[in-house]
C-alpha cells in the first residue's frame, strides 16, 4: 500500500502538524515528520478535516439516472469533501426492499468514491399506509440503520408509532419529513408577507412544527430515536430544544441553503430557489444558525436534489423542488458558521462528520484526525474564494442557487482510506 505525507495541515485549524497515511490508516502525527519514500503533499496551512458524512443525499438511482447516478453522486460527494454519504429511498422503484436497498449499495462499493450506506423506506411505495420490511433491510448486506419517506411525510400517527417501535429493537432511527400534507396543499413557498405580495401559495411554518411536536412525544412514549429532515423554522427548533431538555431522544439536521438563502430571493421567481421545505426568514435563518452553534440542531445535511435540466427551466409552479449540495455544503457552512465565530473548524468537524456518522451508526467514519484511524480525510483550501460556476460540478445535475456567487473555501484534496479521491481539486 501507498504511503502519503501530508505536510504542514492545520488539523481541524488547530496547530499546523505533519499527517503521515500508510494504507488505509493515519500512522503518525506531529512536526517534521520525514517522507520516507511518501507521496508529499505541501498543505500550506490548509485545514485538514475528517471526511464529511451526509445524512441526507439523493442519489435517485435507480430510476432517475437522467437526475444523478450512485457514480455521478459519489463523485460530486468527493469533489465536497465527503467520504460517506447516506442515499434517500425516493428513488424508482423505492428503496423499500432488501433488493433495492443491496442494489444501491452494491453500486456504491463499485463506484469507489465514497462510501454509500441506503437508506429504507418507513413504508411500501412512500405511500404511508403499510410499514415496508424494516428488518429484511437492517438484515440484508445493506445493513439499513436509518429509515425514511423524505419527500413525503409519515403523517399518519400509528404508522410512525409502530415505526419507532420496529426499529428500536436493533437501534435504529425513523428521519422523518416534517411536513402537514393538509396544511401545505397547493403551498409554492413560505407563508408569509413575501408570499402575500407574490400570490403565491404559501407553506406555514406550523406545517412543520406540528409533526415535529407530535413526533417527539411519540419518541419519548415508546423510548425510541427520531431524527428531524431538514429542519427550518424557529419554532422547529424550540421544539427540539424543549424535547431535548426532556431527555427525549431526538435528533436534528439542517441543510447548507437554510442556513443562508431567505424566501426574498423568491421575488425573482427562479425556480433554482424552489425547495422542501421552503426558504424561510432572516429569522429563522439566524435561529438556525445559532441552534446549529449551541447543538440543539445536531448536524449540517445536504438534501442533495438533483433535477434535469427540463425540472427547473420553466414556469415557478411546474418547477421541481430542490436544490444539489454536496459540492457547496462546505462552503456554506464556512460563510454562514465559522467567518461568523459561530463555529471554529472542530465544531464543523462535530457537525459535517462525527455526528452524522452516530446519528447513522456507521462505522468507520466520523473518527477522530488520530494515530491509528481510518484515513478518511478532507483538505480545504479555507483563504480560497471564487465564484460558483456549475459548469465545473461533478454532479449530473446543475440546479444549484449559488450559480455565480462568491463563497469562500475548496476542497483541495479527500481521501478514502488512504486513497486520493481529490487531488489539487480535481477527482482522482
Amino acid at each position: 500500500m501507498s504511503k502519503t505525507l501530508i505536510r504542514g495541515a492545520k488539523v481541524l485549524g488547530g496547530e499546523v502538524q505533519d499527517v503521515l497515511i500508510d494504507g488505509e490508516s493515519i500512522v503518525q502525527i506531529g512536526a517534521g515528520l520525514p517522507a520516507d519514500g511518501a507521496e508529499v503533499i505541501e498543505a500550506d496551512g490548509k485545514i485538514l478535516l475528517p471526511g464529511l458524512v451526509d445524512l441526507h443525499t439523493h442519489l435517485r438511482e435507480p430510476g432517475r439516472e437522467d437526475s444523478e447516478t450512485v457514480l455521478t453522486g459519489t463523485r460530486a460527494a468527493a469533489s465536497g469533501g465527503y467520504t460517506a454519504v447516506f442515499a434517500m429511498a425516493n428513488t424508482f422503484p423505492v428503496a423499500d426492499t432488501a433488493g433495492v436497498v443491496e442494489q444501491v449499495w452494491r453500486l456504491g462499493k463499485e463506484s469507489g468514491y465514497c462510501d454509500v450506506q441506503p437508506i429504507g423506506a418507513v413504508t411500501v411505495g412512500l405511500e404511508g399506509k403499510q410499514l415496508a420490511e424494516l428488518g429484511a433491510m437492517h438484515d440484508s448486506a445493506a445493513g439499513v440503520k436509518v429509515f425514511s419517506d423524505d419527500g413525503k411525510c409519515v403523517d399518519d400517527a400509528v404508522i410512525m408509532r409502530r415505526a419507532l417501535e420496529y426499529v428500536k429493537a436493533f437501534g435504529g432511527v425513523v428521519a422523518q419529513h416534517a411536513q402537514e400534507p393538509r396544511l401545505t396543499e397547493g403551498a409554492q413557498m413560505n407563508e408569509g408577507t413575501v408570499s402575500a405580495e407574490l400570490g403565491l401559495g404559501g407553506w406555514p411554518a406550523v406545517a412543520e412544527e406540528s409533526v415535529i411536536a407530535r413526533d417527539v412525544l411519540l419518541a419519548e412514549h415508546v423510548g425510541s430515536r427520531v431524527h428531524i429532515c431538514h429542519l427550518s423554522t424557529a419554532g422547529s427548533v424550540e421544539i427540539v430544544r424543549w424535547a431535548k431538555s426532556r431527555g427525549i431522544d431526538v435528533t436534528a439536521e439542517v441543510t447548507p441553503h437554510h442556513l443562508l438563502l431567505t424566501d426574498e430571493l423568491v421575488r425573482s421567481y427562479n425556480p433554482v430557489y424552489k425547495v422542501n421545505p421552503p426558504l424561510r426568514t432572516e429569522k429563522d435563518v439566524m435561529a438556525l444558525r445559532e441552534a446549529l452553534a449551541d447543538g440543539t440542531i445536531d448536524i449540517v445535511a445536504t438534501d442533495h436534489a438533483p433535477h434535469p435540466h427540463e425540472d427547473k427551466d420553466c414556469e415557478w409552479a411546474a418547477a421541481a423542488m430542490g436544490m444539489v449540495g454536496l459540492e457547496t455544503a462546505l462552503s456554506v457552512v464556512q460563510q454562514t458558521m465559522v467567518e461568523t465565530g459561530l463555529l471554529d473548524w472542530a465544531g464543523v468537524a462535530d457537525r459535517m462528520s462525527a455526528k452524522p456518522a452516530a446519528i447513522g451508526r456507521l462505522a468507520g467514519h466520523g473518527r477522530p484526525v488520530a494515530v491509528g484511524e481510518p484515513a478518511n480525510l478532507t483538505l480545504l483550501d479555507a483563504a480560497y474564494r471564487g465564484q460558483v460556476d456549475p459548469a465545473g460540478f461533478a454532479s449530473r445535475s446543475r440546479n444549484t442557487p449559488y450559480e455565480g456567487r462568491e463563497l469562500p473555501g475548496r476542497v483541495t484534496h479527500t481521501f478514502l482510506r488512504g486513497r486520493a479521491t481529490v487531488v489539487d481539486g480535481k477527482l482522482a
